[in-house]
């Protein structure tokens, strides 16, 4: 039930930075060990920030898929204050996917950290046809609305009420599964969020997948870097759930 979902500790919360810059850190020691993480074929992958930042906070992250060989893209939409920058309706996000698609010819994977999960994957349910995956990083989609150390800031910094229906409508459908493969990337040690409010339901192409790794590590983790390559070297149509192996093995529980 919604009501027994928490937010985080005040010590998770607290040690968030410092624990980004460790895993940052790890990423540069391993970077030997994420080069040798499975290739896709290139296709076009965008990636979203998280709520109020811009991609300068996705940098290593893309860096790290474009080694790899892929056409990365930021979400080019400036800071992310949810509607305000995504568009009322989502429709900011919509032409960058479509443009994005028309450019290459081929589907875009959205990668989508906190915030930037949650409009990727409202993104597939309103329009999945130029889509090819989706990858959710401690995104906040469903649960409890209110269970996140962030919760002030965000009604200060968008307008928007947690407590509102619209809100609380957007949760309570975040949860079903999504009408193109999608991985939901959680952590039980994040320290913004609920990890709770960052799984879903699962089915023949929907998973969820455990790490250890902050909130703000999420793109900056090396295990999350691996698993996030691992899923987007997949074949299209050939998708199958995450194997817990490789050089990180011991970084999924």
């Amino acid at each position: 039930m919604n009501v027994a979902i928490k937010r985080p500790f005040m010590g998770l919360t607290m040690m968030e930075p410092l624990r980004f810059v460790s895993e940052a850190m790890t990423t540069t020691l391993t970077w030997p060990l994420l080069a040798a993480a499975p290739r896709g074929d290139g296709h076009t992958v965008m990636v979203l920030p998280g709520f109020a930042t811009s991609d300068a906070m996705t940098v290593l992250l893309r860096w790290y898929l474009a080694s790899l060989g892929y056409d990365v893209h930021g979400w080019e939409l400036g800071w992310n204050m949810d509607q305000h920058a995504a568009g009322e309706n989502g429709e900011h996000v919509a032409r960058r996917i479509a443009d994005l698609a028309a450019l290459s010819g081929k589907k875009v994977s959205l990668v989508g950290w906190s915030l930037g999960g949650v409009i990727a994957r409202e993104a597939a349910r309103r329009d999945h046809g130029s889509l090819r995956q989706v990858i959710a990083l401690g995104s906040p989609f469903t649960g409890d609305p209110s269970a996140t150390s962030l919760s002030t800031a965000y009604e200060w910094m968008t307008g928007n009420s947690i407590g509102s229906d619209d809100t609380r409508a957007r949760y309570a459908e975040g949860h079903l599964p999504l009408p193109v493969p999608s991985s939901a990337i959680f952590s039980r040690t994040d320290g913004i969020t609920a990890w709770q409010n960052c799984v879903s339901e699962t089915d023949a192409r929907t998973e969820t997948i455990e790490v250890h790794a902050s909130h703000f590590g999420m793109v900056s983790n090396p295990a999350v870097l691996w698993a996030v390559a691992d899923r987007l070297a997949q074949i299209e149509g050939e998708w199958a759930p995450f194997a817990r192996k490789g050089p990180f093995a011991a970084l999924f529980p």
